[in-house]
């Protein structure tokens, strides 16, 4: 049965609302925890992290930015010491970007400090109401990717 154009306002009005939360603790937690750190840092670490070291257009890719927006990030974030660079070995012309040991660090210290806030926000929910969230929001976020418009293709064009 299809949401009622009044539930469908609240959920949209609802997320809006949490992204825009999440945003400004991102902003806290960034200059709270690592100063510095621009706040395109953690979207480009967590890959490096993830996966291990990669091509700056593998890293554009999935930020779904173009691979010379990433290039300035990368190399900020070098300078910063967060990343290191080495030649690919099977394309001299191109570079493998990897997480430092001081990236791999703020990395953990953001997580440390977003931990806390969040038991600080939660202290008033029980166990089952927290983990219900959790399985919502996991779901919620499947289903947008499921939903999500092609890469690349404006708003509002024909399929």
């Amino acid at each position: 049965m299809p949401l009622s154009p009044g539930t469908r306002d609240r959920l949209v009005a609802g997320i809006a609302h949490v992204i825009r939360t999440g945003r400004h603790v991102s902003t806290r937690a960034a200059e709270s925890v690592y100063g510095g750190l621009p706040s395109f840092g953690w979207a480009l670490l967590l890959p490096l992290e993830r996966e291990g070291e990669q091509r700056c257009s593998a890293l554009a890719a999935q930020a779904g930015v173009d691979v010379s927006v990433v290039s300035r990030q990368v190399s900020a974030l070098e300078r910063q010491g967060y990343l290191e660079r080495r030649p690919d070995p099977h394309d001299g012309r191109a570079s493998l970007i990897r997480l430092s040991e001081a990236g791999a660090a703020v990395l953990a210290r953001t997580r440390a400090v977003r931990s806390e806030w969040t038991a600080a926000a939660l202290a008033d929910w029980d166990e089952e109401d927290a983990r219900r969230l959790g399985d919502l929001l996991e779901r919620l976020a499947a289903d947008l990717d499921r939903a999500a418009p092609p890469a690349r293709q404006p708003l509002g064009a024909a399929s």
